[in-house]
C-alpha cells in the first residue's frame, strides 16, 4: 500500500465506556511509516477516577496498576501533535476509541481538529464484507485465535495485521488508498464524533437520537429553545456540544 503519509493504529482501553465521564487508562499505537517500517507504543494513565469493575474485568487493569501512571493531561499535546501528522486506523474506533480520544484531548485543553484527519475503521471494512468481531475477524483472516483479548497492544497489533489481510483478500474491491478506505469503512455519515448529529441522504444534519430523532437540527433548535440549553447541562460529550453550538451560531439561532 503506498502511504502519502504514516499510517497510525491505535487502540484504547478506559474505566468505562461513557466518552463524557469514563478517561483512557491504556493506549497503544503502531505507526506504520510509508517506507514500510513500524513503531509500537504503549502507554498507561492515572486516569484520576477509579476503574469500574466492569473494565477491570474485561482489560485486567486496576486502580494499584495506574496510581503511579502519568495523567493523559501530562501527554496530551504530544499525543496530539503525533495523531495530527498521521492517517488513522483502528477496530470500531468511529464509535468509541476516537470520541473517547478527542474528548481527552478537550479536556486536556490541547486542540486537536478530527474534521482534518481522515479515518478508517476497520471493523467498518469487516462488517460489510463479513460482520463479526475481532476475535472472529483475527481468526477468518489471519487463521489464529487472538490471545490476550482486550489488551490494548493486542488488540491493536491484531487489528493492524487484519487491515493488511483484508487488503489482499479484497483486492479486487479495496483500493490501496486511504480516502477511499475512510469513506468506505465509515457506517454512517457523522457530524459529531458520537453520532449524536448524522447527515442525511440530502446533507442536512439530523439529530440520531432521542424524541427528536430524525429532525433536522436546526428545525429543532428553532422551535425548542429549551433544547438547546439541555444538550449544553447533559451528560454528552464536549465534541457533541460543540457540534450543536456550531449549528447554532452558523445558522444565527
Amino acid at each position: 500500500m503506498k502511504l502519502e503519509k504514516p499510517l497510525l493504529f491505535f487502540d484504547i482501553e478506559a474505566t468505562g465506556l461513557n466518552v463524557a465521564s469514563d478517561r483512557i487508562v491504556e493506549l497503544s499505537y503502531i505507526v506504520v511509516h510509508p517506507d514500510g517500517r513500524e513503531e509500537v507504543t504503549t502507554e498507561r494513565f492515572n486516569p484520576g477516577i477509579p476503574i469500574s469493575a466492569e473494565a477491570s474485568a474485561v482489560n485486567g487493569i486496576k486502580d494499584e496498576d495506574v496510581k503511579d501512571c502519568p495523567r493523559f493531561k501530562e501527554r496530551a499535546k504530544e499525543l496530539a501533535d503525533l495523531f495530527a501528522q498521521c492517517d488513522i486506523a483502528g477496530f470500531n474506533s468511529d464509535r468509541f476509541d476516537v470520541p473517547m480520544l478527542v474528548e481527552e484531548f478537550i479536556r486536556a485543553g490541547v486542540d486537536f481538529n478530527p474534521e482534518a484527519c481522515r479515518f478508517i475503521d476497520v471493523m467498518g471494512i469487516y462488517h460489510k464484507m463479513e460482520k463479526r468481531d475481532l476475535s472472529a475477524a483475527c481468526k477468518f483472516y489471519l487463521g489464529r485465535d487472538l490471545k490476550d483479548a482486550h489488551t490494548a497492544e493486542a488488540d491493536t497489533i491484531a487489528t493492524k495485521d487484519i487491515f493488511f489481510a483484508q487488503l489482499e483478500r479484497y483486492k479486487d474491491t479495496l483500493k490501496e488508498d486511504v480516502d477511499f478506505l475512510a469513506s468506505f469503512s465509515r457506517r454512517q455519515n457523522n457530524v459529531d464524533l458520537a453520532g449524536r448529529i448524522v447527515r442525511d441522504e440530502q446533507g442536512n444534519e439530523v439529530i440520531n437520537f432521542g424524541k427528536h430523532k430524525g429532525r433536522k437540527v436546526v428545525d429543532v433548535l428553532r422551535s425548542e429553545p429549551s433544547y438547546f440549553s439541555w444538550i449544553m447541562r447533559g451528560d454528552f460529550a464536549q465534541n457533541t456540544k460543540q457540534a450543536f453550538m456550531r449549528i447554532k451560531l452558523r445558522e444565527g439561532i
